[in-house]
């Protein structure tokens, strides 16, 4: 027989003796979060764009320094006076592909660095243990890259606009806008999937050398791809940077050095495939742990 005296528990919200509820937790393995995560998603997102802020004089101001001196070098030097290419001055021909050259440098730099970093210092559960799917991480760093990049091309597009004999006032805003996000994208994609290959800064040195940097310079930012010699002008389609520049720089001068059908669609199109195959390449080795996890 139970001795033990009985103790009444008064219901919820009848004076001062009240007694909350538990809170209720989801079973092991059930989603608590049902739906987009945006929050957490959210604050991934201001965290890495604090991050490199906080480096701006890094991460943006000299980078931007940086292409400047490329444009004097070239206009300089190979600019002269007169000279046209497909059309428009020279200057304001290699102006649009300077600016996406290093808006493309800096989303692979920054996309590549954090979960890199995190690898390296022990630090990476701070990215695996939150509650995001793979997908809201992706597109919080992802969304992070593509952040910097635009920082950069509009830091450096403020001073081309006061640069003498240099025009970049763009003809086709929607072009520079739709480019910009997917170039930008698109090497996003590649510094994430970098971060998860690499072990040390070596690693990703070695995409920035022997990838990125290669892509940029032989996509016909300093140059007309139809000028080139037929196989070049191959070598040059096959190569995704390429319809980035294009179409980039169609949005500031209105045409383009490509004798394929409808360039600028096929330029937007391309980028979109890739951008796909890239995420969904992104996804699956997020979502295996191949590296990540012990």
């Amino acid at each position: 027989m139970n001795d033990q005296p009985q103790i009444s528990r008064p219901e919820s919200g009848t004076g001062s003796g009240d007694f909350r509820a538990a809170p209720h937790f989801a079973e092991p393995g059930v989603p608590h979060i049902r739906t987009l995560n945006v929050p957490g998603m959210q604050a991934l997102y201001v965290k890495e764009v604090r991050r490199f802020f906080k480096v701006q004089l890094q991460t943006i101001w000299a980078p931007a320094v940086t292409t400047l001196l490329f444009l004097v070098i070239f206009t300089v030097a190979l600019g002269g006076a007169g000279r046209r290419v497909i059309g428009v001055p020279f200057a304001d021909f290699i102006a649009p592909g300077l600016i996406m050259m290093a808006m493309l440098q800096n989303s692979f730099a920054n996309s590549s660095f954090s979960l890199l970093v995190g690898k390296i210092q022990g630090t990476i559960v701070d990215y695996l243990m939150p509650p995001l799917a793979v997908g809201e991480l992706i597109i919080a760093l992802v969304g992070a890259a593509v952040t910097r990049a635009i920082l950069v091309g509009i830091a450096l597009w403020a001073a081309m606009l006061f640069w003498p004999g240099v025009h970049v006032a763009p003809q086709h805003p929607w072009a520079v806008a739709l480019f910009g996000v997917l170039g930008a994208m698109m090497l996003g994609f590649l510094g994430l999937l970098t971060s998860v290959w690499a072990e040390k800064f070596d690693h990703a040195a070695a995409v920035t050398n022997f990838v990125v940097t290669p892509l940029a310079l032989l996509s016909g930012t300093f140059y007309s791809v139809d000028k080139l010699a037929p196989w070049f002008q191959s070598v040059a389609h096959g190569n995704p940077v390429y319809y980035a520049i294009m179409g980039f720089r169609y949005g500031f001068i209105g045409t383009v050095d490509s004798t394929i059908a409808n360039p600028v669609a096929t330029a937007a199109l391309f980028l979109i495939g890739v951008n796909a195959l890239l995420g969904v390449i992104t996804y699956r080795l997020l979502a295996s742990g191949w590296k990540l996890k012990a």
